[in-house]
């Protein structure tokens, strides 16, 4: 990215599609960290190649990561297991003990979420289950300060990144004491501390000779997904809300106030640009079974690219043909209270519903789950009135726009922007070459706005109505 004008010179993606999920028991999700960094070597590479671009006059560098993974590396940081990833599902019940033992008023009162299935939780799995590996853990890394510590050989994190982990203590502002005791984990397992805007470390020079970049170069942002698309979306103040659906189907709103769900089925975490003096919260709702929902239907269809199954979802009528469709097959879902029903699609005609009624039936299914959770966000306060969006994952389709706007109620703002823009923003604030993360956002351009449509209101309301009764059966509620 240009620093001046915002302007982005070069953009490459490796792997070109998904990148597999391991699953050696039911509701397991594993990836090799090692992995990960080869990517990031071969999308280097690309703009490498790209005669447009000298990476030698990179000035600085950003890193956005998925969130609540689990990274152990020995003592030489080398990596002792696969990654116990964000929708892996074995420590739930580990962090639902936690949650009573601790005492729920507690938790939420310092925690602001129950310990959940999150890094902490995942950690103590280990802790549990494999004491042979754990004996040998040096540090405890979230999958985006590994990628770091590939860059800069020093092991750190972020506030942000403890906050996302339920490892950090709201109250006391630091690192979670509470857990850490219960779960019987040493701090000294924890990453040093870094700010999430600030030089955190220098490219090694064996980092700089596999990037292509200058040794020295800076590192100087990191952020999980979520948050960093708020910020790539310019989503910095109390009442902005932003929204992704990739492999995950995500709104993320801001709040002033350290407001929590009393159950957990969203989540508070640290916003980037959180400071004790104006703290900034991310709430978080998250839908695991979004992206991976169309990536599924496009391998079991065959032949069809994802503009070519929007086109054809667009082509059945709202509502499907009452073809109903729980998209919950990708673990444990938070906004259900960590239940976990698996997939549904109810209502199937022979006679009646083809390839177009599935594929619009699964896009109304994700918004409908996504509108579901918004109705835990609303009651914590969170107004949804205006979302912010990046043109990309399932926002490309015109149909997945039209109905989120008009089954939320809310108006949709796109951008032509993505989470590497936002890493590359954030990586110009950390290094001093904007004054602020105000001043970053140059060049952001609108990609169009999209208002509810008025004449289908009722028609959502009526089919939602349905879809939630399927849900509740399903639930056995």
């Amino acid at each position: 990215m240009e620093a001046e004008t915002g302007k982005v010179i070069s953009s490459a993606t490796s792997p070109e599609t998904e990148l597999a999920i391991t699953a050696p028991e039911p509701g397991w999700a594993e990836q090799d960290p090692e992995t990960w960094w080869e990517h990031v070597k071969l999308a280097t590479a690309k703009i490498r190649n790209d005669s447009r671009v000298d990476l030698h006059e990179v000035r600085a560098v950003g890193l956005s990561y998925q969130m609540h993974g689990l990274v152990l590396v020995d003592k030489n940081l080398r990596v002792l297991r696969p990654a116990i990833i964000w929708c892996d599902s074995r420590a739930v019940e580990i962090g639902e003990k936690a949650f009573q033992a601790l005492g729920p008023e507690v938790c939420l009162r310092r925690l602001l979420n129950s310990p959940g299935n999150f890094t902490a939780s995942k950690l103590k799995w280990v802790k549990e289950n494999e004491p042979g590996i754990y004996a040998q853990v040096y540090k405890m890394m979230l999958p985006g300060d590994y990628i770091a510590l590939k860059m800069t050989g020093e092991v750190k994190t972020t506030s942000s990144g403890l906050s996302e982990a339920i490892l950090w203590d709201y109250v006391d502002q630091r690192p979670a004491a509470l857990v850490l005791d219960y779960y019987g984990i040493d701090q000294d397992l924890l990453p040093e501390l870094t700010p999430v805007f600030a030089v955190q470390g220098e490219l090694t020079r064996q980092a700089a000779e596999e990037l292509g970049l200058r040794p020295g170069t800076k590192l100087s942002y990191r952020a999980g997904d979520q948050p960093n698309n708020a910020f790539s979306l310019s989503v910095l103040a109390p009442g902005e809300v932003a929204t992704t659906a990739g492999t995950s189907g995500v709104v993320y709103g801001i709040s002033g106030q350290a407001v929590y769900d009393r159950l957990s089925r969203v989540n508070t975490f640290i916003h980037v640009n959180h400071t004790p003096e104006h703290p900034r919260y991310g709430i978080l709702l998250c839908v695991n079974g979004t992206g991976i929902l169309n990536r599924w239907l496009k391998n079991v269809i065959g032949g069809l690219s994802y503009e070519e199954m929007n086109e054809l979802a667009a082509k059945a009528p709202a509502g499907a043909g009452g073809l109903v469709f729980l998209p919950y097959g990708n673990g444990a879902e938070r906004t259900l209270a960590n239940r976990n029903p698996g997939a549904l699609l109810h209502g199937l005609d022979f006679n009646l519903h083809g390839r177009s009624h599935l594929l619009r039936a699964a896009q109304e299914g994700i918004v409908f789950a996504l509108h579901y959770g918004l109705g835990i966000m609303r009651e914590m306060g969170i107004t949804v009135t205006t979302v912010k969006a990046g043109k990309a994952n399932m926002f490309l389709s015109p149909l997945f726009r039209e109905v989120f706007a008009t089954v939320t109620g809310a108006c949709v703002e796109l951008y032509h922007t993505d989470g590497a823009q936002g890493a590359a923003r954030g990586a110009g604030v950390g290094a001093g070459i904007y004054r602020d993360p105000q001043e970053a956002f140059t060049g952001l351009a609108s990609a169009g706005i999209i208002e509810p449509n008025k004449d289908l209101v009722p028609e959502y309301q009526e089919h939602y109505g349905k879809w939630v009764e399927i849900l509740k059966y399903q639930l056995d509620l």
